[in-house]
C-alpha cells in the first residue's frame, strides 16, 4: 500500500512530463525535414526518444528522481494501452501489443544509452537508423539519422540544465528541433 501511495505522489507530474515529451515529438521537422516515418511506429519511436531522455535525466538523480522517472514511464504505457483500445485493438491483443512496445522501448533505451554514455554520436546515429527507420545494421543510414542523433544529444544537454524541483513539479523545457 505504501508503494502505491509513493507512486501516486508522482503520477500527476509523470503525466505532465510525458505530455511534454509527446508534444516535443510532434514537431513537423521530424517528419518533413529529416524524413522520420510519419506512421504509428515512427511516431511511437519519436515519443519514445523524448520519454527516454526525460527518464534518463531523472534516473541519474537521487530520490525522488527515479520514482518520477517510473511515473513518466507508467504514463507512457498507460497512454499506449488507451490508444490501442481506441484504435479498436481487442482486449485480448492489447496486453501483447503493449508488452511488445515495452520491450521495444527498453531495447531502444539501452542502445541510445550505451551510445550516449560512450560519447559516441555515430553509434547513436546508427541506433536511430535501426530503430526509427527500421533498417538493418549493415544498411546505409538515411540522411536524417545524424541530425536526429544531434537533436537527441542537444535535448539531453538541455534537460541536464533543468532543476530537479522543476521537473518534480512537471515542468520541463525541450529545446526543440532546429529551425
Amino acid at each position: 500500500m505504501l508503494g502505491l501511495l509513493r507512486r501516486n505522489r508522482h503520477e500527476r507530474a509523470g503525466y505532465t512530463l510525458y505530455g511534454a515529451a509527446v508534444g516535443a515529438a510532434r514537431a513537423p521537422w521530424f517528419y518533413t525535414v529529416i524524413g522520420a516515418p510519419d506512421t504509428l511506429d515512427g511516431r511511437f519511436d519519436l515519443v519514445g526518444i523524448h520519454v527516454y531522455l526525460v527518464v534518463r535525466r531523472l534516473t541519474r538523480e537521487p530520490p525522488p528522481g527515479p520514482a518520477l522517472a517510473q511515473a513518466v514511464f507508467d504514463a507512457m504505457f498507460s497512454d499506449m494501452d488507451l490508444n490501442l483500445r481506441e484504435m479498436g485493438v481487442s482486449d485480448l491483443a492489447v496486453g501483447k501489443r503493449v508488452r511488445a512496445m515495452w520491450e521495444a522501448f527498453h531495447g531502444r533505451a539501452a542502445a541510445y544509452g550505451a551510445a550516449m554514455d560512450a560519447g559516441d554520436r555515430p553509434a547513436l546515429a546508427a541506433a536511430v537508423a535501426r530503430n526509427v527507420w527500421r533498417l538493418p545494421a549493415d544498411a546505409q543510414a538515411p540522411s536524417g539519422a545524424a541530425p536526429l542523433a544531434d537533436h537527441i544529444w542537444d535535448e539531453s544537454e538541455m534537460l541536464a540544465t533543468q532543476d530537479l524541483s522543476a521537473l518534480m513539479a512537471g515542468e520541463v523545457r525541450f529545446r526543440g528541433p532546429p529551425a
